[in-house]
């Protein structure tokens, strides 16, 4: 392929009004694919592509031939606003022609109070196959930070034989090796904690406003994860203007998802009010707060709440996002003064999430687990 062909594949059509450059067969239906989302006027694009689910359905596909996932991803995105693609995810047709990903799924959960009967079931394939691939990648560095911590953090000095950690038994006891019975014989015994005993409380309390979609998914796959964990009591709580507890769907994160109701308004001091009724052993309990701190309700008592319940001695943390897309916008004035409260605010990538959660059950400093 030349180099003009190349720039007339990024510049569009458009660039070469008499078609003097030649484009390669291939490159040729890409620079169509591309034309129909970028080029010409936004309304002749929705009414021109935006009006046909079959139509559609080819357009996705072949941007799937063409493109590697990553820019379908973003091709996607773009088509929702450009193409008004978002009406007709509705479709049965055009859902199964989609790339699956968090960013489809969120759609799909904004759009579930008026998706028809038809496109239901298809949804639910769609959202059920994310989910899956999702917890495949994070279900087992969660476990393992998980469980790790509890047994470094959470020593049990009487323990049974089951519970006994021989590790930090062996390294514990170095000084009493007998070397005419090549063995140690142990002073003490260190244990990892009581099988059965819910070691740690851990509330997700999380935003549902139409701009936390992609952390919303996240967390619901989070926190089924650790409702696996027995060591580990685990609470699931969404918010807008109003206050939802899930954790009793955490058994199958995809029945919790369909239980979120995105968009509407921010309360986070009633979401806060609402946590601290669960909360019965202060100490051992880490309140995760996902939301972008962007406060509909009663800002001075949302800050109130957030201090009583530090100086209880729950560890507070706020997540500006819970996703794999940088930065997010946030308030950061609500930030400053949690940080002042001893509560920090930073965004999480869906991959640290393990180390973060890791730290604050050891009671480590949080500093440096974003990104």
């Amino acid at each position: 392929m030349s180099n003009a062909s190349r720039w007339k594949l990024v510049l569009g059509s458009a660039a070469d009004a008499q078609d003097t450059v030649a484009m390669p067969p291939d490159y040729g239906k890409m620079d169509e694919v591309l034309t129909s989302l970028y080029d010409g006027d936004p309304a002749e694009r929705k009414a021109g592509l935006g009006g046909s689910a079959p139509r559609v359905s080819r357009w996705l596909g072949d941007i799937r031939t063409y493109f590697p996932s990553e820019v379908v991803a973003v091709m996607q995105q773009d088509a929702m606003t450009r193409l008004g693609l978002q009406q007709l995810l509705l479709e049965p047709e055009v859902l199964r022609t989609v790339q699956a990903d968090v960013h489809l799924v969120g759609t799909l959960l904004s759009l579930s109070r008026v998706m028809p009967a038809k496109a239901k079931s298809t949804a639910r394939e769609v959202i059920t196959k994310v989910v899956r691939e999702l917890e495949q990648k994070l279900s087992n560095p969660l476990r393992q930070a998980v469980q790790g911590a509890l047994s470094r953090a959470v020593r049990n000095p009487r323990p049974r034989y089951r519970e006994i950690d021989w590790n930090a038994t062996i390294r514990a006891n170095l000084k009493h090796y007998q070397p005419t019975h090549r063995s140690i014989i142990p002073e003490k015994l260190v244990g990892m904690g009581r099988r059965g005993q819910a070691l740690k409380e851990i509330l997700l309390c999380v935003d549902q406003s139409g701009s936390m979609a992609s952390s919303v998914v996240y967390a619901g796959v989070f926190g089924a994860v650790l409702a696996t964990l027995k060591a580990v009591k685990t609470h699931m709580v969404v918010f807008d203007t109003a206050v939802v507890d899930l954790t009793a769907t955490l058994t199958d994160p995809v029945d919790l998802l369909f239980g979120v109701q995105l968009g509407g308004g921010t309360d986070i001091n009633l979401a806060l009010a609402y946590c601290q009724q669960l909360i019965s052993r202060p100490t051992d309990t880490i309140l995760v707060l996902v939301s972008d701190l962007y406060e509909g309700g009663n800002e001075n008592e949302m800050l109130k709440r957030a201090a009583a319940l530090r100086t209880a001695g729950v560890t507070v943390v706020a997540l500006l996002a819970l996703s794999d897309e940088g930065a997010p916008s946030f308030d950061r004035r609500v930030a400053e003064k949690l940080a002042a409260l001893d509560v920090p605010s930073f965004a999480c990538t869906p991959a640290r999430f393990p180390d973060l959660m890791a730290a604050a059950i050891q009671g480590q400093s949080l500093s440096g687990i974003s990104g």
